[in-house]
């Protein structure tokens, strides 16, 4: 693992102080108060580790010079040896927090997100499925504190879900749900199998960060935007004016379609944010492969062909294959206990990040 440099962690030390003191002093524009109250906040948790690892390198230096203090008495030598080990241990926890904290974020980790949650192969059990998936997230959202609104909803004849489009909103979404994209199995058997077989379903999870108008700029010449009536299961008419909308985005070929509002208005509005982070996700997951040589890692990938998580009801379980971690609590999963496996992957992915940075270092 990295190390920080004294140097460096001086200066976020003393930047830290630098905006407190220009803060305390009550003179400055509101523009520049607000654009350094948010420098402040996002480097307190920073100054405060910075400061951790400072002074216990400070303390283990102390004690080694102690400890090999050929003029102190045995008994002085003995506990310096004692406490210097205590350092030790805690030091590299301390190392490890503050260079967690150091990693280049992910400038999408902030925002709100799009949830996109397909039934895969299956039948009407991955249909299921998939509605199951979604009262999981909506559950987990409700334990944050964020906000989910249906955007596209497509029923399925048994009850399930063909396709569900939602909007998560709130303070951190991307950053805890990101690694949630990918193929989802199900191993149960369904209510109807009268012989108890079990069988094997998918459904198909993605997570897009919410874009911005800065992020994607789209031409409106590039768009084909078609009205037609909405209409609900079997073909009836869920309001007798052309209100739904269905825009094609034509040079990437993506197409959105809205008909939940009775306003074409409202149902455009719906359209366009979905489409902006479809074409935004499509942008990041470009600059991402360039960056990583065409190769990502397993974790945080996206990578939708890939299976990432198995549930598997008869015995209680769910495993995530990319970290190869099973936790036998698969009926609080679905309701919405997801903090075990997303702190898990998330976890994981620091891991990851800091061995590449000290690679870097290294070579």
């Amino acid at each position: 693992m990295p190390t920080v440099p004294e140097e460096r962690i001086d200066a976020l030390i003393k930047r830290h102080a630098d905006i407190q003191a220009k803060m305390a002093t009550g003179d400055l524009p509101p523009e520049q108060f607000v654009e350094l109250s948010k420098e402040y906040s996002e480097l307190e948790p920073v100054s405060v580790a910075a400061k951790e690892v400072k002074s216990l390198r400070e303390e283990a230096a102390e004690l080694e010079a102690l400890a090999a203090d050929q003029d102190s008495d045995d008994e002085m030598q003995e506990l310096a040896e004692a406490e210097l080990e205590g350092v030790r241990e805690r030091l590299p926890e301390a190392e490890r927090r503050l260079a967690v904290l150091l990693l280049p974020r992910d400038v999408a980790d902030e925002r709100s997100a799009i949830l996109e949650i397909r039934a895969g192969t299956g039948g009407e059990e991955a249909a299921l499925f998939a509605a199951d998936l979604y009262r999981m997230y909506q559950r987990y959202a409700e334990t944050q504190g964020w906000k989910v609104e249906t955007m596209e909803m497509s029923g399925a004849d048994a009850g399930g879900l063909k396709e569900v489009i939602a909007s998560v909103a709130g303070s951190g979404v991307f950053a805890r749900l990101k690694f949630e994209s990918g193929v989802h199995r199900v191993q149960r058997v369904p209510a109807t199998e009268a012989s108890g077989r079990i069988h094997t379903s998918a459904a198909t999870v993605a997570v897009l960060p919410e874009a911005e108008d800065v992020d994607v700029e789209i031409n409106d010449n590039d768009l084909r935007i078609d009205v037609f009536r909405a209409s609900g299961a079997g073909g009836q008419h869920v309001n007798t004016t052309d209100s739904a909308v269905r825009i094609t985005h034509i040079p990437s070929g993506l197409v959105v379609s809205q008909q939940d509002e009775k306003s074409q208005h409202k149902n455009r509005a719906k359209a366009m944010k979905v489409l902006r982070a479809r074409l935004f996700e499509m942008e990041r997951e470009k600059v991402a492969a360039e960056r990583a040589g065409a190769r990502k890692s397993m974790v945080g990938s996206g990578d939708r062909s890939e299976r990432i998580r198995t549930y598997n009801f008869p015995q209680g379980r769910v495993t995530d294959h990319r970290i190869n971690l099973t936790l036998h609590k698969l009926q609080q999963i679905m309701e919405g206990e997801l903090d075990d496996l997303v702190g898990a992957l998330i976890a994981e992915d620091e891991a990851e990040r800091l061995a590449g940075l000290a690679d870097g270092a290294a070579s």
